[in-house]
């Protein structure tokens, strides 16, 4: 009896544990030196709509990514800058092929995830991806994922 009542117990605990908070995805925030440029890359590159900014007429340039989900710029003059591929922004569509076109058009540089030009990389559950640079170098993979 003792041991179905700590059983009971523990899986009450788990299931309470593993309760759905139903999150979506809001933003992603991405601090610039260079607002005005940095910024013209996400809109005229990745073609991003741009959107005011609620309160703040300046310091900020914020982007619509899809939906609901936005891109927040944020210009700093002073922050220490570390430039991590695994700290990115990703973005996914079924249109890969058309934006490498585009890139490779405009002269925009890419890379697969070891860092190889004008590659691509397939992941092994068949994604297939690609990495850009922003004009501070930040980050920006572009994947084939599915949602």
């Amino acid at each position: 009896m003792k041991n179905i009542l700590l059983t009971i117990t523990l899986i009450s605990s788990i299931a309470v544990g593993a309760q759905s908070f139903d999150f979506k995805y809001d933003h992603y925030s991405l601090i610039v030196k260079d607002l005005e440029k940095t910024g013209e890359f996400y809109k005229e590159v990745l073609r991003l709509k741009e959107i005011p900014h609620p309160s703040a007429t300046s310091g900020f340039r914020w982007f619509v990514i899809n939906g609901n989900s936005q891109l927040h710029l944020i210009g700093k003059d002073s922050v220490a800058m570390k430039h991590s591929k695994s700290v990115h922004l990703c973005l996914a569509t079924q249109k890969l092929d058309e934006f490498i076109a585009y890139l490779e058009e405009k002269e925009v540089p890419y890379s697969d995830w070891p860092g190889k030009p004008n590659a691509v990389t397939l992941r092994a559950d068949g994604v297939r991806q690609i990495y850009v640079q922003n004009l501070e170098n930040n980050w920006v993979e572009i994947n084939t994922a599915v949602h």
